[in-house]
């Protein structure tokens, strides 16, 4: 199981590098920037939670986190023109709600078995880590940051990682069983958005004011 979900996680890094050079890619921007912009997506919000929890930041312990991010960022950048392609790019989308809901699950772990906050901070701890890199990405792009957005990419996140929470003060004894469901719960909810477009109601977002 351990070296199911580091593969695992494996991909989901490049698939966040992979899509924020894609995200990226319309503005123009050069070689050197496509791979900062990669490994800031990819590691970024691990990075945070890792700094927060006050333990070895992943990456330092294991180079080749940053190696796959590299690589995916390279590789995106010079392929942009295939990798854009509305099929290519709808499936790594798929590939980074896998990620995004191994990541999340992941650190509440962590920081539940670390009894660090809880319940509360294992919650925050797991969104942080699953939309923190793409927040950094968005600032330092000058984009429009999905917290901003009416998609369903937070979310999923809080859905489930409320959910593994609850089941871990309920159902200790189902730890491994909870962490799957409420995984596959995550990325259910992100591949359905995906699929059918789907984001926030109207009522639930803020109207914006005038001058």
């Amino acid at each position: 199981m351990k070296a199911f979900s580091y593969w695992i996680g494996m991909a989901g890094i490049t698939a966040f590098a992979v899509t924020a050079v894609l995200v990226l890619a319309p503005k123009g921007i050069d070689l050197f920037s496509a791979i900062v912009l990669g490994i800031i997506t990819a590691v970024g919000g691990g990075t945070i939670r890792d700094l927060i929890l006050d333990v070895q930041v992943f990456w330092a312990v294991d180079l080749n986190y940053l190696w796959v991010a590299i690589v995916a960022s390279l590789v995106t950048f010079f392929a942009d023109a295939r990798l854009t392609r509305k099929e290519i790019f709808r499936l790594m989308l798929y590939v980074d709600g896998f990620g995004v809901a191994l990541f999340a699950i992941q650190t509440v772990d962590k920081a539940w078995g670390m009894d660090f906050g809880r319940p509360l901070a294992p919650i925050i701890l797991g969104i942080i880590t699953a939309i923190g890199g793409g927040l950094m990405r968005d600032v330092l792009a000058g984009r429009q940051t999905l917290l901003m957005t009416r998609e369903l990419y937070a979310t999923p996140v809080l859905i489930g990682c409320t959910f593994y929470v609850a089941l871990l003060s309920w159902a200790p004894d189902s730890r491994f069983a909870s962490a799957l469901g409420c995984g596959a719960l995550i990325f259910a909810l992100r591949a359905a958005a995906i699929r059918w477009d789907l984001a926030m109601p109207n009522w639930l977002m803020t109207k914006s004011r005038p001058g």
